[in-house]
This record gives structure tokens, C-alpha cells and sequence, in this order.
């Protein structure tokens, strides 16, 4: 995960039609723009809202990650360090095990968000041998294709009590031309919840693979990241590095 993400942030910045800035060395060719009319709701919630407005300098959003495999099973928190107010300069840093992780800015979105969906394109490729823009190519035009935004409870979801939280799902791989080249990934589903009274807006992402029979209660493999909390001041002066965290 240590690699840049440059290229591929620009991508998702033009899957979502509406390119903010360009970012990496295809700067020059990319539009400063697009029309808001091409922008579907779900596009707009997931890559376009400001999600860390109100979050203050020096707050850390933690997500517990949760990878169930294959090809790798892991538990980890993914921490995303907001800089300057609300990352109006997308400076926030990320990390996890693996250290820091560079997740370019670009749009105004959680970088939680870019994280997780570049973290999966890159295992698709992994497990599959195919090419990353393909998966990322599937990815982009489920959501361009306008899934429904529907209310959930995030209580059933096992992530607290949180008001009007919101629920997008798809399937980008379901009539896929070619999906016999990976006929085990072909039922994918991807689910996004977000809510408004949680710092950063992002409530989860999961992404399960069925089991024999479109088994989605025996997934093949699954793989979440969940909200977990705040820890505030993480910059104080003073403040020792492995002072404990309480988060709230």
C-alpha cells in the first residue's frame, strides 16, 4: 500500500465526472470540470460531499479493518490524521501497519474512501491477474449507473445508533462480458453506509464474495472497514507518542 496512488485517485476523480484538480503526471490533459448533471446522488455521496467538514486540526479518525481473505486475513486500524481544518487542504495523514500510506488528494471526500476502494482494485488484480483499470473501470460505472441511497440502521449493522444513515450497494460484476475470466468474483457486492453525525461521514465499507450458490451468509471472503472512533489532540505539545488513546 506504500506505493503512490496518483494515477489512480486521477481515475476516480473522472469516474466521478468531476475532476477538481488533476493529480499526478496526466495533469495536463484532464478537465478542470464537468457538469453536475452528469454526477449521480450515489457519486456525490461517496466522492464529491466535503465529509471532513467540522472535523479539527489534530483529531484522528480510527476504522477497524477487517480482512477475512483469502488471499490474506488481517486485523488492523486504519487511522486518518486531519491536518488542517476539515482537510480543506487535503493534507490528512494515513496510515496503518504498514506505516503511512500516500493517498493523494483531489476530491473532497474521506481519504478513508480512496484507501479502501484502491486497496480492493489492487487485490482484484492480485488474486485474478487481471489489470487494475479494468476492476477499477466496473467499479466506477456501478456507481455511475445511479444505485439506490436507501435509509438502513446502523443499529442492525452492529455500528451503533447513528441518524439517517444511509446505504449504497452494488454489484459491479454481475453481466460482465467477462466475468468467466474470474467467475468466482462475478456476485461481488460492495456496500457503503454513511452517516452525517459521524466525523468524517463514513460509517463502513464491505465488500463480500458468495459462497458456493450465491451464499452471501457463507461468504467466500469478506472485507470491511468500520468506524471506531476519535482521539482528539494528537498533536498537543508535550504529548508522548504511545500516550493511550480514549476514543469517543
Amino acid at each position: 500500500m506504500k506505493r503512490t496512488y496518483a494515477g489512480s485517485l486521477r481515475a476516480w476523480a473522472v469516474a466521478c465526472a468531476a475532476l477538481t484538480m488533476s493529480v499526478g503526471a496526466m495533469a495536463a490533459d484532464a478537465p478542470a470540470s464537468a457538469p453536475a448533471a452528469d454526477i449521480k446522488p450515489a457519486e456525490q455521496l461517496l466522492f464529491m460531499q466535503p465529509h471532513m467538514n467540522g472535523v479539527e486540526p489534530q483529531t484522528e479518525l480510527d476504522y477497524a479493518v477487517d480482512y477475512s481473505g483469502p488471499p490474506s486475513r488481517v486485523k488492523d486500524t486504519l487511522r486518518v490524521l486531519v491536518v488542517s481544518p476539515g482537510n480543506s487542504k487535503n493534507d490528512a495523514h494515513v496510515s496503518d501497519r504498514t506505516g503511512d500510506v500516500n493517498v493523494p488528494g483531489g476530491l473532497p471526500c474521506n481519504p478513508a474512501i480512496i484507501y479502501f476502494l484502491e486497496h480492493d482494485i489492487g487485490e482484484m488484480e492480485q488474486l485474478t491477474g487481471g489489470q487494475r483499470r479494468y476492476f477499477q473501470q466496473r467499479v466506477r460505472m456501478a456507481l455511475a449507473a445511479g444505485p439506490a441511497i436507501t435509509p438502513v440502521s446502523s443499529e442492525s449493522l452492529g455500528l451503533g445508533k447513528h441518524e439517517k444513515a444511509r446505504q449504497i450497494v452494488i454489484q459491479p460484476y454481475l453481466n460482465d462480458p467477462n466475468a468467466e475470466r474470474f467467475a468466482k468474483y462475478t456476485g461481488k457486492r460492495y456496500t457503503f453506509v454513511m452517516a452525517d453525525d459521524v466525523p468524517g461521514r463514513l460509517l463502513l465499507i464491505r465488500t463480500e464474495v458468495p459462497g458456493e450458490g450465491n451464499d452471501f451468509a457463507h461468504p467466500m471472503q469478506k472485507e470491511t472497514i468500520a468506524y471506531q472512533g476519535t482521539v482528539k489532540n494528537m498533536g498537543q505539545p508535550g504529548k508522548a507518542a504511545n500516550a493511550p488513546r480514549a476514543s469517543r
